[in-house]
């Protein structure tokens, strides 16, 4: 029984005057980090995005190309996709 009542006082100061002041000070910290891009992150950003043109020049002229030696490869390709995101979403369901 005495250490029960041992524990009492330090378990109420914690919860009346510590706990309290902890999560204010964590939100308040939180609420003052920053939030926007750190410069690694907008470096790697534009890396991506330099990639992202690159990668989409060559998928424009692989098309011009498969263009000149088949013209008609999009209504071939359209169907199979259509065929295979058929058997896709049956699979899902």
């Amino acid at each position: 029984m005495q250490i029960l009542n041992f524990l009492v006082a330090p378990t109420v100061v914690f919860l009346a005057v510590v706990a309290p002041v902890w999560i204010i000070m964590h939100y308040r910290s939180a609420r003052q980090s920053p939030r926007s891009l750190t410069q690694g992150d907008l470096k790697l950003l534009e890396e991506l995005l330099v990639d992202v043109d690159k990668m989409s020049r060559r998928v424009e002229a692989l098309e011009a190309i498969l263009e000149q030696d088949e013209p008609n490869w999009r209504r071939h390709t359209e169907g199979h996709e259509t065929a295979s995101g058929d058997n896709a979403r049956e699979t899902e369901q």
